[in-house]
């Protein structure tokens, strides 16, 4: 087999069933385990991807206002590995290569195909369905991966076991402001909270200032999508909005957390980023995750 893996979770799927040796590729993002850096970069994005949170999302919005994609894909790369299988997703036009990119590519340049397989989970269910998935066609027996992921998920739920639930603000973006949908939700009720302002299994939501001061949430946390935790604690720092007025801010019950590792990585790290949310939400639990991933956050603001 020669893999091609043009999304940061599918590698991380790819390392956890115990075929990194196949992978020959990889996207600019995926970047776990690091032994896969040395791998030949398949994609780029089309934007400037530095700046503050407002900066970024004007430049995302105006490709995707032409109908663009977001993110190019390097054919003449992608064509000389001459890969039997990409990995890629149909979940969302601003997380990676899109892929009607790929299948036009794949019918372009290649022959035979190379098989696609395509993920886009939106619930923790989907997550593991996708695990199955890859395993069944690479030829490798998903089962210990996902039974350890759930022994894992269980040992968090017996912690947490008729603690209180606090009320949890996970947000995404800070500017704009956007909730933490899809599989976060589930995570947050997992580690014992209450989710406010996003559904399971729904997309992430835009917000305006005034759901959240009128949430007013118990804890707050922050991962910003594709951002790791030195630049969400800037983000943070940048935000105009008046955090210093909710009581999670009074409190001190904020954190920042590195959301391009965890929280919006839709692989096996979920459950990494399960055991970080039960140690924010349950002072004395840390599952083995304390500083790594993220910290409280300053809230003199």
């Amino acid at each position: 087999m020669r893999l091609v893996s043009l999304l940061p979770s599918a590698t991380e799927i790819v390392h956890e069933l115990g075929l990194t040796a196949y992978l020959v590729g990889r996207s600019h993002e995926c970047d776990y385990p690091p032994e896969i850096q040395a791998l030949p970069v398949c994609t780029a994005p089309k934007f400037d991807p530095h700046g503050d949170s407002r900066q970024v999302h004007e430049r995302v919005m105006a490709i995707l206002h032409h109908a663009l994609s977001v993110y190019e894909l390097n054919l003449a790369t992608l064509h000389a590995l001459q890969p039997t299988h990409i990995l890629t997703q149909a979940q969302c036009e601003v997380c990676a290569v899109s892929l009607a990119d790929v299948t036009q590519a794949v019918a372009a340049w290649f022959t035979p195909s190379p098989e696609v397989i395509s993920l886009q989970p939106q619930t923790l269910g989907q997550v593991w369905q996708d695990i199955a998935l890859v395993g069944k066609q690479l030829g490798v027996d998903p089962a210990p991966v996902l039974q350890n992921l759930h022994q894992r998920i269980a040992q968090v739920q017996r912690a947490v076991q008729g603690l209180p639930k606090p009320r949890v603000l996970c947000i995404e973006w800070l500017d704009p402001l956007m909730g933490a949908g899809n599989w976060v939700p589930e995570l947050v009720q997992l580690a014992g909270g209450q989710p406010l302002l996003a559904q399971a299994g729904v997309h992430s939501p835009w917000l305006t200032w005034a759901q959240v001061e009128s949430a007013d949430p118990d804890i707050i946390v922050v991962m910003p999508c594709g951002y790791d935790l030195p630049r969400t604690v800037q983000a943070w720092r940048d935000s105009p909005h008046p955090w210093g007025n909710l009581r999670a801010v009074q409190a001190g019950q904020v954190y920042a957390t590195d959301g391009n590792a965890y929280f919006n990585r839709p692989g096996p790290r979920l459950v990494d980023s399960l055991e970080i949310l039960a140690a924010m939400l349950h002072p004395g639990w840390d599952g083995g995750h304390w500083g790594q991933g993220w910290c409280p956050l300053a809230t003199g603001k």
